[in-house]
């Protein structure tokens, strides 16, 4: 069973998706919150697996929520889910530690497709966001660790899978194309975020496109 807290100011919205996560049975809907500092509460006393955080809302909006919730209960998964798709707040929330980011008009399939990846630990993400982040992330970044230090640290392995990754595969779709068990692929790929000091595969793959460690995906 996916517990799932729903935070959004607009109360509508939220009774709509509860009421289309209520016809899954493995996945429930523990509560509900209409801002970032109620949803900081409820996901304390509640400890959700994943949360869908809205980013526009009173009082404290959904990325800094995300950040101070990631602090305290870094474990929770939190996918935004929103209306705006502007590159700004989408990089602010990647770089706060979301495991996803989810426009609003998808359909409800898409949706329940997405938070089953999520609880297999793989990164929900529209083509479109995909694509604005690779494209921001591939550009040179002279702050970061160099790419040579990178390489040395990964294995041909982990890069492979990381490439794999990058392309936009599953985590079943990475086991298939490289013959290994699905959890081998989890395993190699706690690793590789484990030695890039990333907190999930959406980092991962950005950071790799922009540090060379692999080729870009086609557009």
């Amino acid at each position: 069973m996916l517990r799932i807290l729903l935070v959004d100011d607009h109360v509508l919205f939220r009774k709509g998706v509860a009421a289309l996560l209520a016809r899954r049975p493995d996945m429930e809907v523990i509560g509900e919150a209409s801002d970032g500092l109620d949803a900081i509460t409820v996901a304390r006393e509640l400890l959700p697996d994943v949360i869908l955080m809205d980013i526009h809302m009173p009082r404290c909006d959904g990325l800094e929520a995300t950040r101070r919730i990631k602090r305290e209960v870094p474990h929770v998964k939190i996918v935004i889910l929103t209306v705006s798709d502007d590159d700004q707040n989408l990089f602010e929330a990647i770089k706060s530690g979301a495991q996803g980011y989810l426009l609003k008009d998808l359909e409800p399939t898409k949706l329940y497709d997405l938070l089953e990846s999520i609880s297999r630990g793989e990164a929900p993400l529209s083509g479109v966001v995909a694509a604005k982040i690779l494209q921001e992330f591939a550009r040179p970044n002279t702050g970061s660790l160099p790419a040579t230090e990178m390489i040395e640290e990964l294995t041909t392995r982990e890069k492979d899978i990381l490439q794999l990754v990058v392309d936009g595969k599953t985590n079943k779709e990475i086991a298939a194309s490289l013959s290994i068990a699905e959890n081998t692929v989890k395993i190699h790929l706690r690793n590789i975020l484990e030695k890039l000091h990333l907190q999930n595969r959406i980092q991962a793959a950005v950071y790799a496109v922009r540090q060379g460690l692999v080729n870009e995906p086609p557009s």
